[in-house]
C-alpha cells in the first residue's frame, strides 16, 4: 500500500504549475554485469534549464535477474549546446527482486533500496532521445538505458505553445533555453 502512495505523490509534482516542461517517455535497459535486459517508463519534470525531477520504474525480466525498480531521478545538466546535453543523474528508490534466491550474493533480500550516479546525453527537440550509463552504488554494477521522451507542450519548431508568439523560428523548448 505505501507504494501506492508513493506513486500518487510522485504523479502529483506534475501539477505543480510546469506543464509546458513536462514530458514523458519509455527505455530499454541492459545491465552489463548480469547481462539482463529490461523496459522502462518515466516522466520528466522541468522547473527550470539546469534541473529535472525525473520519477520512473523499471523492470528487468529477461535474463538471470528478475527485478523491478520504482524511484527519483534528479537530472543536472552540465553542458548545453544548441543540439545536444550532457547531465549528470542520482537516483534514488525502492527496488524489489523478484528471485534473490538465484543470487550468489551474501543476504539476498526481496526488498532494497536502490542509489544510482551517472551520466546522460539528450537533445533539445520536443521529441527527445536519450542514453544513459548508470553506476548501482549499492549491488556495485552498471546498466545502460537507451529511450524517447517527449515533452508536452512544444511546437512543431521545437517552442511551447503558449510562447510560440514570443519565439524566433527554430528556438528550442524552453526547458533547455
Amino acid at each position: 500500500m505505501n507504494k501506492v502512495y508513493l506513486i500518487v505523490i510522485l504523479v502529483s509534482i506534475s501539477s505543480l504549475g510546469f506543464n509546458q516542461n513536462i514530458g514523458i517517455g519509455g527505455s530499454v535497459l541492459y545491465n552489463i554485469q548480469s547481462e539482463s535486459f529490461g523496459v522502462g517508463t518515466r516522466a520528466s519534470i522541468y522547473p527550470n534549464s539546469t534541473l529535472s525531477f525525473v520519477p520512473q520504474f523499471s523492470y528487468f525480466f529477461l535474463g538471470p535477474v528478475k527485478e523491478w525498480t520504482l524511484g527519483l531521478t534528479l537530472e543536472l545538466k552540465v553542458v548545453k549546446l544548441n543540439i545536444f546535453n550532457l547531465y549528470l543523474l542520482g537516483h534514488g528508490g525502492y527496488n524489489n527482486w523478484v528471485n534473490p534466491e538465484s543470487s550468489a550474493l551474501e543476504n539476498a533480500q526481496t526488498e532494497n533500496w536502490n542509489a544510482e550516479l551517472g551520466i546522460g546525453i539528450t537533445t533539445n527537440q520536443c521529441l527527445r532521445p536519450f542514453l544513459e550509463y548508470r553506476y548501482n552504488i549499492k549491488f556495485q554494477e552498471t546498466h545502460l538505458q537507451l529511450g524517447l521522451l517527449y515533452l508536452f507542450g512544444c511546437g512543431n519548431k521545437g517552442g511551447s505553445y503558449r510562447n510560440k508568439s514570443k519565439m524566433k523560428k527554430g528556438v528550442v523548448c524552453p526547458a533547455y533555453n
